[in-house]
């Protein structure tokens, strides 16, 4: 079995790819989807930054995303299990509805969250170190340096378009 720290270094490379791929999928870099999210885009780009990876940034400050949904579904199997996780699912979707969110990517990141962290519970790792994964992996998207992950942001983003033949 892995040490602890292992296990979480594991587990914040799960959760970055999760929410990474689901914000992509659901085209959070594309505008502003939410109040304020074009504000804050605008402000990233000012800085330096990129202005689609701080469209992500931004629908990511405004609305429970696939980001909040991981973390949310983490404490969720941590509390109660699969069923947990699930309800947590339930509570991101009817945080998404209130702020008006268009789209599903925080549910959806909460049930594939769930659903990742129940499964890896299983092969000996606990939900706390999902927990604790979530956020360095938040961390490293909206924390430490909005200039850098918004370009990192804005990469996948146009790996996305160029896989699927969409021009931005």
């Amino acid at each position: 079995m892995l040490d602890e720290p292992a296990r979480i270094l594991i587990a914040a490379a799960l959760c970055w790819i999760n929410f990474v791929a689901i914000d992509v999928f659901f085209n959070l870099p594309a505008s502003g989807g939410v109040c304020g999210a074009t504000a804050i885009a605008q402000e990233v780009e000012k800085g330096g930054g990129n202005l689609h990876g701080g469209f992500m940034l931004g629908n990511i400050v405004s609305s429970p995303d696939a980001s909040a949904g991981t973390l949310l579904a983490a404490c969720g199997v941590y509390c109660a299990g699969l069923p947990g996780g699930l309800f947590a699912a339930l509570l991101v979707y009817i945080g998404n509805r209130i702020c008006y969110d268009p789209g599903y990517a925080g549910t959806t990141g909460a049930i594939t969250a769930t659903f990742i962290v129940f499964g890896m519970t299983q092969i000996g790792f606990a939900a706390s170190d999902f927990i604790a994964g979530m956020v360095i992996a938040i961390l490293t998207i909206q924390g430490i340096s909005h200039v850098h992950s918004s370009r990192l942001i804005a990469r996948l983003w146009d790996l996305r378009n160029r896989l699927l033949g969409v021009n931005p």
